[in-house]
């Protein structure tokens, strides 16, 4: 008799044992959508190299969390919104990801956002910026390491002084729009007395900017002040196109909002151009950010770029939610991850629990007018601390 219950308790335990094990050694999946086949190629490409290296950095070499694998799904939506919205869906639904991130513009993010609410699972928005997706199209499951529309317009709006005068060019999607109001209600915030003269939107798809160009310059060639001309744009970056048309000649000066990738901004050189940045290479000091730009040195030969430290911010935000939840289960992961502080390259972060923002520093840049090197392209003017932007809350709970 003693025996049977010995088998019987030993048999209990066994099945007992088996799910937890079965759990151990099922990989943490983290999907990433990303528009690699497309003009934001290079912006998906240095995603990805960011998340990876931000995941290798925070386990220590061993891609391990909770004792478990992580899986990292690569996607290509081609910069489709139906194909975003299907690459999430498949994701979720047939890889069983336990985490998503993408994608690499707003118009694809903003087809995806509804499908994390549909299957229950956080979408980390990386790298597209749109305001609304943490405003009137939230959900509970978006969470943004990286900054939005209105954090960057907050740090080139820094830059601006009174009687500055200011037009727009951008493209005439969800993007530019966002930029443009988002850098207008940026000048109410600070209480700017610049003035904004002109608002031009453009197809994404224009390559010749001449007959745009010419209606900028007949409204601002005759005014007093200093006059900018800020170019909202993804890639290619339009800049040095536009400096063809010799906007210098009426006194016109670029002002970028959230800088540009290397590949872009490199172009620039010779040109005087400021404003308010994201990220770049050389303005972080801390241990993450030297080992990024030694380990992406290394590794590719070039330092890291804004979208690079992108991908790594929202690794960080997702092992630091992993490791306070220690779990994967969506909602423990929310309840970790609202009002978390969280380590990055760019210093620390803390996701904002009414809409999931993560408030960061951001820097105000100035072309180098003589730079030592290929990549040596900005000259730090001030680094701006998160309390000096007053970002609003626009969703309802």
């Amino acid at each position: 008799m003693l025996k049977k219950l010995i088998v019987a308790a030993m048999a209990a335990a066994t099945c007992w044992i088996a799910p937890q094990a079965l759990a151990q050694d099922k990989p943490i999946k983290i999907a990433l959508i990303a528009s690699k086949t497309g003009p934001s190629e290079a912006y998906a490409r240095d995603t990805e190299r960011g998340l990876r290296l931000g995941l290798d950095y925070l386990t220590q070499g061993t891609m391990t969390l909770l004792g478990r694998k992580i899986e990292v799904i690569v996607k290509d939506d081609q910069m489709k919104p139906e194909l975003s919205k299907a690459m999430l869906t498949e994701a979720l639904a047939d890889d069983k990801a336990d985490i998503a991130v993408g994608t690499s513009w707003s118009g694809g993010a903003l087809s995806m956002a509804p499908v994390a609410e549909e299957y229950g699972k956080i979408l980390m928005l990386e790298p597209a910026i749109a305001d609304s997706l943490t405003g009137s199209a939230w959900n509970k499951y978006l969470f943004r390491a990286s900054r939005n529309s209105f954090q960057d317009a907050l740090a080139s709006a820094a830059g601006l002084k009174d009687g500055d005068n200011i037009a727009f060019l951008a493209p005439d999607y969800v993007y530019g729009k966002d930029g443009v109001r988002a850098f207008k209600e940026a000048l109410i915030a600070t209480q700017s007395k610049a003035k904004v003269i002109h608002e031009e939107f453009v197809p994404l798809s224009t390559s010749d900017f001449t007959a745009p160009m010419q209606r900028i310059f007949d409204r601002m060639k005759d005014l007093q002040g200093k006059k900018y001309l800020m170019v909202i744009w993804g890639a290619p970056n339009p800049i040095r196109k536009i400096s063809e048309l010799n906007p210098g000649r009426y006194g016109i000066e670029f002002l970028s909002i959230g800088g540009a990738n290397l590949e872009n901004a490199k172009p620039w050189k010779g040109l005087d151009i400021t404003g308010g940045i994201f990220y770049y290479y050389g303005f972080p000091k801390n241990a993450m950010n030297d080992w990024l730009v030694a380990e992406h040195q290394k590794r590719y030969q070039v330092p890291p770029d804004l979208f690079t430290a992108g991908g790594f911010v929202t690794a960080a935000a997702i092992v630091a939610g992993i490791r306070k939840a220690n779990s994967v289960d969506t909602p423990k992961l929310i309840a970790a991850m609202e009002g978390m502080e969280f380590d990055t390259p760019k210093g620390k972060m803390t996701f904002r629990k009414e809409d999931h923002q993560a408030l960061q520093t951001q820097y105000q840049f100035r072309m180098k007018k003589n730079p030592a090197s290929e990549w040596d392209l900005f000259d730090l003017v001030r680094e701006i601390p998160a309390s000096e932007m007053p970002l609003p809350i626009t969703v309802k709970r």
